[in-house]
């Protein structure tokens, strides 16, 4: 079994910054904000501006997981030691990624150990540019999943360099944006989920996202508030179609039969179908089909709870 690469936790001990306050390792503190272990916004803010990062826009984070590539085989001169390799593979993961999204800033990285990089993407309209084919909803409002489509097409690309630049098996999972520098463990939360659970249910080489991942995301995921989150996303496209909802609820209360929901709505079986056929095309989960049907059911019951006290 390879021994593991020294991760960011093991960082070097704190320092004092350009205002004369303790300043941690740029690492350490990139570590302490994805686990949720944090000063106030301002302080933290100002500290890594001291140590040349911009945390003051909107950021998402995107996990790579290059664990193939970094703990691959390891060249004579440095089968001893073991962990300079990883860590200089790693570096070279890192160097590609800040490569590709162009400028450092907008993509913060770092190295959480035996080939996992973070990735602190700069996430507003400016930065994604690139990749955004719909106009996006303002990200830095509350809690979104409106800026993901534009990074799942930036993470695509970026897999695709890297699997041809290292040779190796790569794996991307992404988080949504969180308002604040405190979102950032939330976003993180979300990435590692995504990439958890996606590598597992579809295995390497792809893009991992919790709203891809289909009934996987709502068994998968623990955390209460991400599945709300999930069933808000999934469904927000209906919150202005009482009538789809209604529709929806008396299909499922009725197992999903045309004849006995259309009885029940007084409808013409013909309109159940309309109606039904237009959840699909403004959700893309279509209430005939099992695994979308139960998303579907899931995210009702969600958002229900979410509703009550």
């Amino acid at each position: 079994m390879t021994a593991p690469v020294e991760t960011i936790h093991r960082a070097p001990p704190l320092r004092r910054g350009r205002s004369g306050g303790v300043s941690r390792p740029r690492n350490r503190l990139i570590f302490d904000l994805l686990h949720g272990d944090a000063s106030s916004e301002d302080e933290v803010v100002d500290e890594a501006r001291s140590l040349g990062m911009d945390l003051s826009q909107p950021r998402a984070v995107i996990l790579v997981d290059a664990s193939d590539y970094a703990l691959g085989p390891v060249s004579e001169e440095a089968s001893l030691d073991r962990i300079a390799e990883v860590r200089v593979r790693s570096r070279t993961v890192i160097g590609s990624i800040v490569a590709f999204f162009m400028l450092p800033d907008e993509a913060i990285c770092a190295d959480l150990g035996d080939g996992v990089i973070a990735v602190l993407k700069a996430s507003n309209s400016r930065n994604l540019d690139g990749w955004v084919v719909e106009p996006q909803l303002d990200v830095a409002a509350t809690p979104s999943w409106a800026n993901l489509t534009a990074l799942k097409r930036a993470a695509n690309d970026l897999l695709a360099r890297l699997m041809a630049q290292t040779g190796a098996s790569v794996s991307i999972g992404i988080g949504r944006y969180h308002p604040g520098v405190a979102g950032l463990s939330a976003s993180f939360a979300d990435a590692g989920a995504a990439l958890r659970l996606g590598h597992r249910l579809y295995g390497p080489n792809r893009v991992h996202c919790l709203d891809d991942l289909g009934i996987g995301a709502f068994v998968g995921v623990e955390d209460e508030q991400t599945k709300i989150g999930l069933a808000h996303s999934l469904l927000s496209p209906l919150d202005s179609e009482p009538q789809l909802l209604e529709t929806l609820d008396t299909f499922f209360d009725a197992d999903c039969s045309p004849a006995l929901a259309a009885s029940r709505l007084q409808i013409h079986r013909n309109t159940l179908a309309y109606r039904l056929a237009k959840v699909a095309s403004l959700t893309g989960l279509d209430p005939h089909r099992f695994d979308d049907a139960v998303q579907i059911r899931l995210a009702r019951v969600l958002r229900g709870l979410d509703a009550r006290p």
